[in-house]
């Protein structure tokens, strides 16, 4: 867990992922010695802040975004979200402008006409544009681990604990799926047309719900607002029955994810969503059992053996 602790307390709203793309391209450089498959490395000019990572003979790509939800500060002292946060009074955020360090709380002023208006508490004005990002706070028992931003450093740890055993496959650390999509389309482009690869897998935390619970495994999801090809579904949950790895199906009308972007392309790509699932989403105390963590990294092993 130390790793996830540390993906965790960095700083990466949608738009400002640099400090996540420069900490994996470090990650891989440190450890892909001691990995089965030496990857190639993709990233640079035309790729933004995404890293994809190519192993041998890829058939099956794993896509976990590297940004997080957040808030730009505006005029004054206005805050404006970047994606979905929870906005509750006292919530404490981070950043960094010109003038140094900022640690601030969040203040919600509900205005007589019912609407919410997002500001800051602190000793001066922080520049304009500066964003602020949940404090890391970082808990861990025997039964769970606790903190802000699991989703989605959860997945981009399980996609570098995958990374040490993959044979053939791609990853792809993606950007701005908190906001709104973006660079989903262009990596996906880039290995559909140098490796002919078409099917995915995004690696990805979801919610806990009444029909989705804390330690009764991974959840594959049959569908939220994007909609899997369904024999590409069905394809993926006959392995993942015969895998033996705990598991629980996901069926939602609500929530996107990579998978929505690579849905809303042009291009051949079958996908599918799989992830453990988390409490208090979109908020500095989300919360996910190691048990569901262990099933996730599993049974990404397995079907990108398998797939």
């Amino acid at each position: 867990m130390k790793l996830l602790q540390e993906l965790t307390a960095i700083r990466g709203a949608s738009g400002d992922e640099g400090a996540m793309k420069d900490f994996i391209l470090d990650y891989v450089e440190k450890n892909k010695s001691q990995w089965r498959t030496q990857p190639e490395v993709i990233h640079g000019k035309g790729f933004q802040d995404t890293v994809i990572l190519v192993f041998g003979k890829p058939r099956t790509a794993v896509f976990a975004h590297t940004d997080t939800i957040g808030f730009t500060a505006a005029y004054g002292n206005t805050l404006y979200k970047i994606g979905g946060p929870k906005t509750t009074d006292g919530i404490q955020l981070v950043g960094s402008d010109s003038l140094g360090e900022i640690e601030t709380e969040l203040m919600v002023i509900e205005e007589s006409d019912g609407t919410k208006n997002l500001t800051y508490v602190f000793e001066r004005d922080i520049d304009r544009g500066t964003n602020l990002t949940f404090k890391p706070d970082f808990r861990e028992t025997d039964e769970y681990v606790q903190s802000p931003y699991m989703d989605n450093r959860l997945g981009v740890w399980n996609a570098l604990m995958l990374a040490q055993t993959i044979e053939d496959g791609a990853i792809v650390f993606s950007t701005y799926e908190e906001h709104g999509g973006n660079s989903v389309g262009f990596c996906a482009r880039y290995l559909w047309e140098k490796y002919e690869l078409n099917q995915a897998l995004i690696s990805d935390i979801t919610w806990v719900t009444d029909g989705v619970l804390h330690g009764e495994g991974v959840a594959i999801s049959m569908r939220d607002t994007g909609i899997p090809r369904r024999s590409y579904l069905n394809r993926i949950v006959e392995l993942a029955k015969k895998s033996n790895i705990k598991f629980q199906l996901e069926v939602e009308g609500a929530g996107g994810s990579d998978g929505t972007m690579l849905q809303k392309s042009d291009l051949p790509f079958d996908w599918l969503f799989i992830g453990a699932p988390e409490d208090n989403v979109h908020s500095p105390d989300e919360k996910v059992f190691k048990s569901d963590i262990r099933d996730m990294l599993a049974m990404y092993q397995y079907l990108m053996k398998h797939l």
